[in-house]
């Protein structure tokens, strides 16, 4: 009853920081990396190694740089989360743009509907939220649940503010099943960390053998649903842009696992080209392929 009250404290607080204007947020940002990255060391023995194993060809140097960038982002992360619990359409519409978006209504015209693939990059919960905006179809956003359940029922409203349906991810494949004669647009995250007792497949990612899901390619074959990326960019403080990159309109004449390798190789492309704004502190390597046979 305490831990539940303490619960519901923690949202008051956050709902009531996230009343703040966007400029005074950043403030707060700003102080934020200063505790994480200089005081607390917030996981940076993580982010250092994930950087090493994901870069060996780049200098210390250059490592380092990538790190400090990545707390300054991840700071930013952190108030423009807490921001999405109160911004309006507008701040949403103005804020996050989606620069193809006639792509969704070609699909819809072939009777396709969309799996959007995300990666922890970027806002990609901004993202998400922005793209409720773009269609009138059904729209569902896939998510892990947390396991304090009145932080994840908090989530799940912040999640379908502008119409979007969550998903437990245990329960994607059935809902698309049941949602099958419609048309509609489901975003996945593609770089999960599966559990053990679901590690199934594993493909080089980022210079080292990673374990990822196989439900999106899994899914698009069992719907017959168009596979598209979504590859954003940080425009600037606050401010961002994503082009949906097609990958496949035709899952079920794809080979086993090349729908998987697709998302996870153009993930790694985006990834390099600013690798700053991925989630380098998440413990992505738990696993390697020897694992599995002890």
């Amino acid at each position: 009853m305490i831990k539940k009250g303490l619960d519901k404290l923690g949202i008051l607080i956050l709902y009531l920081i996230s009343l703040l204007p966007f400029w005074f947020l950043y403030i707060l940002s700003d102080i934020s990396f200063v505790i994480i990255y200089h005081l607390v060391h917030y996981r940076r023995d993580v982010v250092q190694q994930n950087l090493r194993n994901a870069f060996p060809e780049k200098s210390e140097k250059e490592r380092q740089d990538i790190e400090r960038k990545y707390y300054r982002y991840l700071s930013d992360l952190m108030v423009e989360t807490i921001k999405m619990i109160t911004v309006s359409e507008k701040q949403m519409r103005k804020r996050v743009v989606a620069t193809n978006s006639d792509l969704v209504f070609e699909y819809f015209e072939k009777g396709k509907s969309i799996i959007a693939v995300a990666g922890h990059y970027c806002n990609w919960e901004m993202a998400a939220l922005n793209f409720n905006f773009v269609t009138d179809k059904r729209f569902m956003i896939v998510y892990k649940p947390l396991t304090n359940k009145t932080f994840n029922d908090f989530f799940i409203e912040i999640r379908s503010r502008f119409g979007g349906q969550p998903i437990a991810m245990k329960q994607t494949l059935r809902k698309m099943i049941e949602y099958r004669k419609e048309l509609t647009v489901s975003v996945l995250v593609g770089d999960q960390t599966p559990v053990m007792s679901e590690v199934n497949y594993f493909t080089n990612f980022l210079n080292q053998p990673t374990a990822v899901f196989l439900g999106i390619e899994k899914i698009a074959k069992t719907i017959d649903a168009a596979v598209v990326f979504y590859d954003m960019r940080r425009v600037k403080r606050g401010y961002y842009e994503y082009t949906l990159i097609p990958l496949t309109e035709t899952p079920k004449q794809t080979a086993e696992y090349e729908i998987t390798v697709m998302h996870v190789q153009y993930l790694e492309k985006v990834i390099r080209r600013e690798p700053q704004y991925w989630l380098w502190s998440h413990r992505r390597w738990k696993f390697k392929p020897e694992d599995l046979h002890r």
